[in-house]
């Protein structure tokens, strides 16, 4: 039961995490392509660190899943810590760049 949640957990963590990867680079992507969105490119990359983190301890988070029960209490954590920061970093963006509507 326990290797059932850390890997659920993990993997919700990674999907958050991906989805937190993939709207800032619809984001640096479309600031590259308009004129004056240097601003945005710049924000875009002062978040990648912070992507790259949140990425890597959900990656992380799913190959502990495969372990024991010590493994698997590891990547609970990894994978909520992972999840909760994508999550709140990606909640961050859309809210600083969110249109009317």
């Amino acid at each position: 039961m326990l290797d059932f949640l850390a890997t659920v957990i993990a993997v919700l963590a990674l999907l958050a995490a991906l989805a937190h990867d993939g709207y800032l680079a619809m984001l640096g992507s479309a600031a590259k392509r308009r004129a004056g969105g240097e601003p945005v490119a710049q924000y875009v990359r002062s978040r990648v660190p912070v992507a790259a983190v949140t990425t890597g301890a959900a990656l992380l988070a799913l190959a502990l899943s495969t372990g024991g029960a010590f493994a698997d209490v590891l990547a609970i954590i990894a994978g909520a810590g992972g999840g909760v920061g994508a999550m709140k970093a990606l909640e961050g963006t859309r809210s600083r760049y969110r249109t009317g509507g």
